[in-house]
């Protein structure tokens, strides 16, 4: 579990296709510093998708990708160099500061506008039909991993606020109109919406 406070940003040093081009292995850059506090097999939150660390170095670590999620996330068009969110899972006493993240990325959204607002920036993004219905105005969405609070929402877009510091730490800061995001639902409107399933 994570919270979608994001507190490193990584950068993709490698990647290996395995399992005959069909599956990856990442190397990703990690400034922590205390990598070796990192267990093989914790979880990290690599812009929203929970991986399992399979290898570390001192500045580093290693995940491997299956088919699966190089399928329904963007981490399959990630390149050499690229920016990644990262956070170590959530521990018992920790604090909670952003809202309850599975690291199970529902969807992709579409970045499509950022408007300059006041001191900060109102970016809006486009979701399929069948998570729209699952966002609301003031509830919460995590976008690449990073907890943000809706603004407003229409039929199949909403918006929300990107102040100054989320966007120098996060890849928020190279994000650009018509750049793919991972998207993770609240994962309370996701269990209210299968119990009406079932009235």
């Amino acid at each position: 579990m994570f919270t979608g406070i994001v507190t490193a940003l990584g950068t993709v040093r490698e990647i290996v296709p395995i399992g005959g081009g069909q599956d990856m292995r990442l190397v990703i850059a990690a400034p922590w510093g205390d990598m070796g506090m990192v267990d093989i097999g914790a979880s990290i939150a690599c812009s929203g998708c929970c991986l399992t660390v399979i290898e570390r170095g001192a500045d580093w670590f290693a995940v491997q990708v299956s088919a699966e999620t190089l399928a329904h996330t963007t981490l399959g068009r990630w390149t050499v160099g690229a920016r990644v969110n990262l956070e170590r899972s959530l521990k018992l006493g920790d604090e909670l500061g952003g809202h309850i993240v599975s690291g199970h990325v529902d969807g992709l959204g579409e970045a499509v506008s950022a408007t300059p607002e006041n001191e900060s920036t109102r970016w809006r993004f486009r979701v399929p039909r069948d998570l729209a219905r699952f966002i609301a105005r003031k509830g919460s969405v995590a976008i690449d991993g990073v907890s943000l609070t809706v603004n407003d929402v229409d039929q199949d877009s909403f918006g929300v606020n990107i102040i100054p510091h989320t966007a120098s730490v996060t890849s928020f800061g190279g994000l650009k109109p018509g750049d793919a995001v991972n998207i993770e639902i609240d994962m309370l409107a996701r269990y209210v919406a299968r119990l009406a399933e079932f009235k």
